[in-house]
């Protein structure tokens, strides 16, 4: 589990630094902005290496259980992933959906982290999930900061509804692909329960 959470610590922590907008600041003034975020993406890339490693070797080496979920938080977590995945679609897609979130990546990510940790109930997930669940509150409130700073007037009326119908179609194509085919290939884990 040591890697797990060195590549939690290196991953979240670049994330959570970028929260830090003077530091941010600083460094991008000492050594611009191109190699910011291009040493920004080689860090975070290798936490999530760690991390995916570390959840590999924690899961062969066998779960931590601390609770039992119930059946029907599996099947509330597919709904909830569902939805997270339409909110990140809707980042990129500016429309009603994201206007009403403001930040609908944080959002999805806060929703998948949540459905993450209703359906498993073992100790490596609980830090996994939970940490990013974490993470994602705390970036919205610092964001929430920063957007009630930024303010000097009125918002943007959000683009027609043409962006949503697009985001939720986009999001549960790739939710599809991801519930039937890309998680067991990824993460080594149906989300469907086996065909004998």
């Amino acid at each position: 589990m040591t890697l797990l959470v060195l590549g939690l610590v290196i991953f979240l922590g670049t994330h959570a630094f970028s929260m830090a907008r003077g530091r941010r600041a600083a460094l991008i003034g000492r050594i611009g902005e191109g190699p910011y975020k291009g040493l920004y993406s080689l860090v975070s890339l290798a936490g999530i290496v760690l991390v995916s490693i570390g959840y590999g070797q924690y899961r062969a080496g066998g779960y931590i259980p601390v609770w039992d979920p119930p059946v029907w938080t599996r099947h509330l977590a597919l709904l909830l992933v569902l939805i997270a995945f339409i909110c990140f679609v809707a980042a990129y897609l500016p429309g009603h959906i994201k206007a009403r979130l403001k930040h609908p990546m944080l959002a999805g990510v806060k929703i998948w982290a949540l459905a993450h940790l209703l359906a498993n109930g073992d100790l490596g997930s609980i830090l996994l999930f939970g940490s990013f669940l974490v993470w994602a509150v705390l970036a919205r409130i610092s964001t929430k900061r920063r957007d009630v700073a930024a303010q000097h007037g009125g918002t943007a009326a959000p683009a027609g509804w043409r962006n949503d119908i697009l985001a939720v179609a986009i999001g549960v194509v790739v939710y599809l692909a991801f519930v039937f085919w890309l998680h067991p290939w990824l993460i080594g884990v149906p989300v469907l329960p086996m065909r004998a």
